[in-house]
């Protein structure tokens, strides 16, 4: 167990540390945000005309993990 904890941490950093021409250009940075933006936009729409509760969920979960891809910058420098 205490291995493969191991080995999730190191392939988790190694796969952020790919990310980091990405999150650390910033005009790529900016675009992506942009567009992260705008997928927001339309999933609120969809959240504010929907009546199906789990159309309804499915907007709210991709909301939340767009936003957690906005912190992403954040998270990759944070490794080091």
């Amino acid at each position: 167990w205490r291995i493969n904890l191991v080995e999730h941490n190191s392939n988790h950093s190694n796969l952020l540390n790919k990310l980091k021409p990405l999150v650390n250009n910033k005009r790529q940075w900016d675009h992506f945000n942009s567009y992260i933006d705008w997928v927001i936009t339309q999933q609120q729409a969809n959240l504010e005309q929907n009546i199906d509760i789990v159309n309804i969920h499915k907007a709210q979960g991709a909301i939340g993990i767009l936003r957690k891809l906005k912190q992403l910058r954040d998270e990759v420098n944070s490794i080091g």
